[in-house]
């Protein structure tokens, strides 16, 4: 008897039971993770300060990526596209980063002799081989940062 007042108690109250919980977006496959935006010292377009600008991409599966055909661009349209061996084992990080240099398995190179990230404002947005948009970033710079976190 007990146990049955309660209970009424509690659905009178507007008490649920049994009720899911929302779920929560999966994170995408290919995931940025940080933006560097604006390299440290005077920008002069040397390689060093063009390389100091990036951006750091998650391989959020268990998976590896082949990354081959896919793309990160900014909001003005300039666009990188990975290559033939751009594999992105699981768990794993890949920096894109705007200057010269020799692609690895850590770090791939725009080939850039000018910045691609706006110092105030810009969007990155990470394309799968077949366009379909994966992620994306925006920033606001903030008076002392140089990069964001997404």
């Amino acid at each position: 008897m007990r146990l049955a007042s309660t209970l009424a108690a509690l659905l009178a109250a507007g008490a649920t039971f049994g009720a899911a919980l929302p779920a929560q977006a999966a994170a995408p496959a290919l995931q940025i993770v940080k933006i560097y935006y604006d390299s440290p010292g005077a920008d002069r377009r040397s390689n060093a300060s063009l390389n100091a600008e990036y951006v750091t991409l998650l391989n959020t599966t268990r998976k590896a990526i082949d990354l081959e055909g896919w793309s990160v661009r900014d909001k003005t349209g300039y666009t990188y596209e990975f290559g033939a061996d751009a594999v992105l084992g699981p768990k794993k990080r890949i920096t894109l980063r705007t200057g010269q240099g020799g692609d690895g398995t850590s770090s791939v190179f725009w080939n850039r002799r000018q910045y691609v990230w706006n110092n105030d404002q810009d969007t990155a947005y990470v394309r799968n081989a077949t366009g379909k948009l994966v992620d994306s970033c925006s920033y606001k710079a903030a008076s002392r940062s140089a990069y964001v976190t997404c």
